[in-house]
């Protein structure tokens, strides 16, 4: 068998970057400043370190950020006071909540809180709902992500069969809903698969979302297929800590076409598509606007 690609997603990031930088600039000249709040509330270091990349990441593409920095104990009626006033503001084009929230916080109500054209991160149920239904909407970052890899690395998905493994809201159910828009046959594997192996198996495609590491080895994998490693699992290897996806790397490069590594794969591309969103956000609010004040006041020819 052929040595396998490996699907670069740090070049992929940065392709997908640039675009956005050239589509900031083309606002700009629209006099539309694209604009991105981030609320992050409590300490957790982890949400520390993804909303710092976030904010960074903004800022080398032109995107105007603004941060809003709660404490642990901020009530779920002040988060929402947050948003409605966010919501309100024009001149904010998306609108991200880090997560996880505080135990105490109605993390279903503050996400459906959340404009759904400032959606950034695609959680409001209009644009879950818009996905299943194959309108554009502002899809969730990650499977977006995936997919653009997938185009990558497969010429044409048309007729395909994509296994995607885990049933998450935020990845597997809108990865299943985009690979069915891009016309491939689309199963999903849970905690109550029965023989998920031997399903897995028949799998040209493969998109492991289960947060368990090294679950699937060469075992799982028909030969020739294409691989997506969205798992991120921090583990102990001889004491030494690092990162492994859900996919057993070693094991499934004598069996794939292409996969992607973990770190270096999928990561980088969430923040891009959350940049892309962004300024895609930003155009569409201002398309909307301009309709409605010509609606309002419409030109004298």
């Amino acid at each position: 068998m052929n040595t396998p690609l490996l699907i670069d997603g740090k070049a992929a990031a940065t392709r997908v970057l640039q675009q956005v930088r050239e589509d900031v600039a083309s606002l700009y000249e629209q006099a539309i400043e694209p604009t991105l709040a981030v609320i992050l509330v409590g300490n957790d270091p982890a949400s520390q370190v993804y909303v710092r990349n976030k904010v960074l990441r903004a800022e080398e593409v032109g995107i105007r950020s603004l941060e809003h920095r709660l404490p642990s104990d901020t009530t779920t009626e002040h988060l929402l006071q947050l948003i409605d006033h966010l919501n309100a503001d024009r001149s904010v084009h998306g609108v991200l909540l880090q997560l996880p929230l505080p135990a105490h916080i109605d993390e279903l109500r503050a996400l459906q809180a959340i404009n759904p054209d400032k959606d950034v991160d695609g959680f409001h149920s209009d644009n879950v709902g818009g996905l299943s239904q194959g309108r554009a909407v502002l899809a969730p970052c990650t499977p977006s992500g995936c997919l653009y890899l997938l185009k990558q690395a497969c010429v044409d998905l048309r007729g395909k069969h994509a296994v995607v493994i885990g049933r998450s809201n935020i990845v597997g159910k809108p990865m299943a809903a985009l690979l069915l828009q891009a016309d491939c046959s689309v199963t999903v594997l849970h905690s109550r698969s029965q023989d998920p192996q031997a399903l897995c198996r028949q799998a040209d495609i493969v998109i492991a979302a289960v947060g368990r590491p090294r679950l699937i080895d060469a075992g799982w994998l028909k030969p020739g297929a294409v691989v997506i490693d969205v798992g991120i699992n921090r583990i102990d290897d001889n004491g030494r800590s690092r990162l492994v996806g859900d996919v057993d790397f070693d094991s499934a490069l004598n069996r794939v076409a292409a996969i992607t590594p973990v770190p270096g794969g999928v990561g980088p591309m969430t923040i891009a598509f959350l940049m892309k969103n962004t300024v895609t956000a930003a155009l569409n609010q201002s398309q909307a606007q301009r309709s409605l004040s010509e609606a309002v006041c419409p030109s004298i020819s």
